[in-house]
């Protein structure tokens, strides 16, 4: 039986993918195998010696202290494109909410008083104030063309926009997905320098915090929108906020409220509604909840943040060793030879890294005894092992 502490209130969607015979699901619970949750931060958080995996129904990471996680070898899972339609939609929202004036549109409406008459009049005498421009025709550029990204990239494609990206990492998936009236920006600088709008869709990490600074915010085209549903920290909010006041940004629309972004006219702030659908939350949830139990059941590793993809077809006649270990050189050998010297034969092998970490699936021909077991989870740049 597995234990599973949730953290947030997890979709049914997914809980029900984890049968009750072999699954005990809590949020109360001791010494568990898993963590599942949403938008709950985990730092500062104690580790349970017993835990062996976390996911995060959900594509950011943030709130997870990945690193340490890591140094104990219990891979993080995310759920990465489950929540695309969501994210992707409210970019287009957010497009037409800043060319149309929206949001200060209708604030002026719900402050009119009188009789209809005395309505009328104060509609057409201030609408002008409100006066918006189409986005049909106009440039979109696209900083970042994953799951999200793409879907941006192409419903503004059917919308009439045109559409241009910059992603230096884009994978092969994505590329095929992507409408082929896109064009390719050269740079983040060519991209800013080209479009109406530009809607960021990149993680955020040491990499890409500030990665939209205040260099690209003075080259972007006087009178364009900056949309952001990626996270707070990729912008220069300082920049952003100079760049409204100068009137070279028409707006900002963002999805991570500030205090200096909610007294600023020219910002759209919405309260993190990115993932917020029942579909989206439905679609992490089940995601992440089928990626745990292949790991708990499997050793199988897909949509880790920390750790390679590994999968090793199951032989119903053969115990699984699953190890994390650091990616230095002489570490499956020891383990081989651990294993060989206790009579204990290789029947499938896998080993695969990324960056400073690795992940061994080891299929063998019996169980194995306990002191072999201690051996191993003792070698250097072992960090942890278990059997399946």
């Amino acid at each position: 039986m597995f234990k599973i502490l949730t953290y947030n209130n997890i979709s049914p969607a997914g809980l029900e993918r984890l049968p009750g015979k072999q699954y005990d699901i809590s949020s109360d619970i001791d010494n568990p195998d898993a963590i599942l949750l949403r938008s709950f931060n985990l730092h500062g958080q104690p580790i349970p010696e017993s835990l062996k995996v976390v996911g995060r129904a959900g594509a950011g990471v943030n709130n997870i202290p990945v690193e340490e996680y890591t140094k104990r070898g219990i891979p993080v899972f995310n759920a990465p494109g489950a929540n695309s339609n969501a994210v992707a939609e409210l970019a287009i929202a957010g497009m037409l909410l800043a060319a149309r004036n929206i949001p200060a549109a209708i604030k002026f409406v719900n402050r009119l008083e009188g009789d209809d008459e005395s309505i009328n009049g104060q509609i057409e005498k201030n609408k002008k104030n409100f006066a918006g421009f189409e986005i049909s025709g106009k440039t979109l550029g696209v900083l970042g063309l994953g799951a999200i990204g793409v879907k941006v990239a192409n419903y503004a494609d059917a919308l009439g926009l045109k559409v241009i990206g910059f992603d230096p990492f884009m994978s092969l998936q994505s590329a095929w997905k992507l409408t082929s009236s896109a064009v390719p920006a050269t740079s983040i600088e060519d991209l800013v320098a080209r479009a109406d709008f530009i809607s960021l869709h990149i993680p955020l990490n040491d990499k890409t915090r500030n990665l939209f600074n205040k260099d690209h915010i003075d080259r972007i085209k006087k009178g364009s929108t900056l949309l952001n549903f990626s996270r707070a920290g990729v912008v220069d909010e300082a920049a952003v906020l100079a760049a409204l006041d100068s009137g070279n940004l028409h707006a900002y629309v963002c999805d991570f409220p500030t205090p200096a972004l909610l007294e600023h006219p020219r910002a759209i702030v919405l309260p993190h509604l990115g993932a917020s659908t029942e579909e989206a939350e439905d679609n992490c949830a089940a995601m992440v909840a089928d990626q745990v139990r292949e790991f708990l059941e499997h050793g199988t590793i897909c949509n880790s943040v920390n750790f390679p993809e590994i999968v090793v077809p199951r032989n119903g006649e053969s115990a699984r060793l699953g190890i994390a270990n650091q990616n230095v050189p002489g570490v499956v050998g020891r383990i081989s030879s651990a294993l060989g010297e206790a009579g204990v034969n290789i029947v499938d092998l896998l080993n695969k890294s990324r960056g400073d970490y690795a992940y061994t699936l080891i299929d063998i021909n019996a169980t194995l005894p306990p002191d072999i077991l201690e051996r191993i989870r003792s070698m250097d740049g072992v960090l942890s092992v278990r059997t399946i």
